[in-house]
């Protein structure tokens, strides 16, 4: 059976470079289940849970905003955050949004680089939490 290759870079690191059966990947138009022979594609990542399957082992990772690239069975996505399920500690997730929502709530954002890095840091941290709490 065909393989997908499929590479996942944040600016820290490569959080994932090996082969999968298929990937479901949260975008802003929805998500998408990405399989071999899939039409070359462009798109944007949205913060959510994608979701890797090989071999009927299914592994889950909370992304962040990026961009997914699909062209002959290669998946490359270039994201701001990549947590494995597994890595997620719930506590410290939770306790960060909760400081970063009332931030937002005073229109404090000293401990970002404004409004927009505010939300964005929620919307990752919400995601993770998504991930997290499914499990």
């Amino acid at each position: 059976m065909a393989k997908l290759k499929v590479e996942i870079i944040t600016p820290e690191q490569i959080a994932f470079n090996e082969e999968a059966d298929s990937v479901v990947m949260p975008t802003v138009d929805g998500e998408i289940d990405v399989l071999p022979g899939h039409i070359p594609l462009m798109t944007l990542a949205q913060p959510g849970e994608l979701k890797v399957s090989n071999g009927g082992n299914l592994q889950h990772m909370a992304i962040g905003r990026g961009v997914i690239q699909v062209v002959e069975d290669t998946i490359s996505i270039l994201t701001d955050m990549a947590i494995w399920e597994k890595d997620i500690d719930i506590g410290k997730t939770e306790a960060a949004l909760k400081r970063a929502e009332e931030a937002m709530a005073k229109k404090d954002f000293s401990g970002y680089d404004g409004e927009a890095a505010l939300q964005a840091h929620i919307s990752k941290q919400s995601a993770m939490i998504r991930v997290k709490s499914r499990r």
